[in-house]
C-alpha cells in the first residue's frame, strides 16, 4: 500500500460555524489534527480546504494544503477531488480520510484503519470500538456498526450502520468512528454514485458504498476520539489536549 491522508475542512458549520480554526491552547483546531496526522508516519498529508482561510493557516504552520470546491457535498467528494489533485499520476493507491474535527486522535489510531486492507477484497476500511456506555446504545447521534468480528480478532466485515441499536440480542455493541481508508478505485467509484436509499433514511454516507456492493471491514480499537461538533465538545478537547 502507498497511503496518503487527506484531511477534508470547511468553515461552515450549523453548530460551531468557523470549527476548524477554533482555537484550542493557541492553535487553530485543524492544526492539532494535521499534526496527529503527521504523526502517524503513513504517507504524506494534504488539508482540503473548501475555505482560503483555512489554506493561509495550514501554510503558515508549514503544512500542505489546497482549495478545493467550496460547494462539493461531502467531506469524501473533497477527498477525491484533491487526489485527482494532488496525485495525477495515480502514485497513491489508498487515501485515509481524516475528519477535521477531531483534535484528539490519536497516531495510533489512524495507523490502526489501514489494517483491514492488507485483505484485498476490502474496498473501504473504517474503525469501531466497544460500547461501554448502555446509554451510547440509544443515543442516535453515535453511529452503530453491525459488524462479524470473531472472539479474539480485531477485524470484521461491517454488514451495516445506524443509528438504532442494533443487532438484536445479547453481545457488543460497536460505535462507529468515522474514520475511514479508501482503495483509490473505491473512492472515485463511491463518489460517482447517486445517494442511496438508506442512505437517505439514515443519514449515513457509508451505507452508500454498502448498497452498492462495496466490501467495509472494521478494525477495532480501544477509545473513540472525540470529534468536535458542540460547544461542550469543544470544551472536553481542550481539557484533553495539553496545554
Amino acid at each position: 500500500m502507498n497511503p496518503i491522508i487527506i484531511i477534508p475542512a470547511r468553515m461552515s458549520s450549523t453548530r460551531l460555524p468557523g470549527k476548524p480554526l477554533i482555537d484550542i491552547h493557541g492553535e487553530p483546531m485543524i492544526i492539532h489534527v494535521l499534526r496527529q496526522a503527521e504523526r502517524a508516519d503513513i504517507g504524506p498529508v494534504y488539508v482540503a480546504a473548501g475555505d482560503q482561510e483555512i489554506m493561509e493557516v495550514v501554510a503558515q504552520a508549514g503544512g500542505k494544503a489546497l482549495m478545493t470546491d467550496p460547494d462539493l457535498p461531502s467531506g469524501s467528494d473533497r477527498v477525491c477531488q484533491a487526489l485527482s489533485i494532488i496525485d495525477k499520476a495515480n502514485y497513491h493507491d489508498v487515501v485515509v480520510n481524516v475528519q477535521g474535527d477531531l483534535p484528539t486522535i490519536a497516531p495510533d489510531i489512524i495507523r490502526s484503519v489501514l489494517t483491514p486492507l492488507v485483505n484485498t477484497d476490502v474496498d473501504i476500511a473504517t474503525l469501531v470500538a466497544e460500547i461501554v456506555d448502555v446509554r451510547e446504545r440509544n443515543d442516535p447521534n453515535a453511529v452503530k456498526a453491525v459488524a462479524a468480528i470473531p472472539k479474539d480478532e480485531q477485524i470484521g466485515r461491517a454488514l451495516l450502520f445506524s443509528r438504532a441499536a442494533v443487532p438484536w440480542g445479547h453481545g457488543e455493541f460497536y460505535h462507529h468512528i468515522g474514520l475511514y481508508a479508501f482503495r483509490r478505485a473505491a473512492l472515485e467509484s463511491f463518489v460517482s454514485l447517486p445517494q442511496g436509499i438508506l442512505e437517505k433514511r439514515e443519514n449515513l454516507e457509508q451505507l452508500r458504498a454498502l448498497e452498492a456492493g462495496m466490501r467495509i471491514d472494521v478494525a477495532l480499537v480501544d477509545t473513540i476520539p472525540d470529534g468536535v461538533d458542540t460547544p461542550a465538545d469543544l470544551e472536553r478537547a481542550r481539557n484533553r489536549i495539553s496545554p
